[in-house]
């Protein structure tokens, strides 16, 4: 059973952009079907940024956000059976209730009950379970790891193997799942397929690497950043296109490059004007692009009937479609037998203290994934 309310540290969002700060919190014991977490390691997620700055996007504040996380379970509330005290686990920005209409179905990974929090609060009782001097703080993705010990619902945990490292782990818990499953599950990329890749962040790199794993002919990679070429080689990228570089446009270059248009193609900048490129850049008749960047600002997307027309599929992907309380397991288990690799994707391990520098290079495109450690 939980214990009472304890005081921690926890980095608090006071506004839009603001630097977070390092601030005493104090964090409710966790209450029916949910659990407390001692936070462990936690990685920085460009829609986390995205969200601080509130481009586009509604801003709630103080909050604590973090989504990407690894912990050891401090209490369970009642009715909680599926873990214990001691156990080690990955938080989840999306959880698997495993009843309702969605979780039943091999269809979706859509929680009806747990799906993607955005007001702030829990699932259970649209209530916070963090406060400063009695003033509520707002939660984010009903996760919130940015803090020492949080408070998720059980559906928004999985747990894990006690050797998984915690520090690379964290990564499973969504940007390299995200990536992994659009390419796996999501399309289903074969031997010998032409595939382009929009963004190469951890998503778009370990999209890469998916489609390496599948034996994918070609795998090119399309950045501003001409460094990601050099770091993408490792996941598999064979060719690379600086748009900037360019003196017509991308999809006529990789219509080029690839004899008509690539087989599958993934979004992962989180700017929707790309998802009409990366269409267009699709073969016709079978082309399949896949969105999974978060938006910065503009959530609408625009693209010409015609290209739908003529045989193209586009699809949304979150979490790379993988349920993730009963598909998580699967991807740490591939960890573990080294059948996948984070450590590359991590670019800077980051003391809990100095947070504020994991958002600096993420802000100047400076890092992949800044992992931050609770403990000194």
């Amino acid at each position: 059973m939980s214990t009472g309310a304890i005081t921690c540290k926890a980095a608090v969002a006071w506004g839009p952009g603001e630097p977070l700060v390092i601030e005493e919190v104090l964090v409710d014991p966790p209450k029916p079907m949910e659990i407390r977490i001692k936070v462990v390691c936690t990685s920085l997620c460009r829609s986390d940024v995205t969200q601080w700055e509130s481009k586009g996007q509604p801003a709630i504040f103080p909050r604590i956000f973090g989504h990407e996380a690894s912990g050891i379970v401090e209490s369970i509330g009642e009715g909680v059976s599926e873990f214990e005290v001691g156990d080690h686990v990955l938080t989840l920005f999306t959880g698997e209730c495993k009843t309702c209409k969605h979780c039943v179905s091999e269809k979706s990974n859509m929680c009806q009950a747990l799906g993607l929090e955005r007001k702030g609060v829990m699932h259970s009782d649209q209530m916070t379970r963090f406060s400063i001097k009695g003033k509520p703080v707002f939660h984010y993705c009903a996760v919130s790891s940015f803090s020492e010990y949080t408070v998720v619902h059980s559906g928004c945990a999985v747990k894990i193997s006690k050797t998984a490292p915690m520090d690379r782990v964290c990564l499973l818990s969504c940007g390299v799942a995200a990536g992994l499953g659009a390419v796996w599950k999501v399309t289903n990329v074969f031997k010998g397929s032409k595939v382009v890749i929009f963004g190469l962040g951890t998503v778009g790199l370990s999209a890469a690497l998916g489609a390496k794993l599948r034996e994918a002919s070609q795998i090119i990679g399309v950045d501003t950043n001409p460094q990601k070429f050099e770091k993408g080689k490792a996941f598999g990228i064979t060719d690379f296109i600086n748009p900037e570089d360019c003196s017509e446009p991308i999809f006529q270059v990789i219509k080029q490059m690839t004899d008509g248009g690539a087989d599958f193609s993934f979004e992962c900048v989180g700017e929707t004007e790309v998802v009409s490129t990366a269409l267009k850049s699709c073969s016709d008749g079978w082309g399949v692009t896949v969105t999974l960047g978060v938006p910065k600002t503009n959530p609408e997307i625009s693209a010409h009937y015609g290209l739908l027309l003529s045989g193209r599929t586009l699809k949304g992907s979150l979490y790379g479609g993988w349920k993730p309380k009963s598909d998580l397991p699967l991807l740490v288990d591939k960890l573990l037998r080294k059948e996948i690799t984070v450590d590359d994707l991590v670019t800077h391990d980051i003391p809990f203290d100095d947070i504020n520098e994991a958002f600096r290079l993420m802000k100047e495109g400076k890092c992949l994934r800044c992992v931050i450690h609770m403990a000194k």
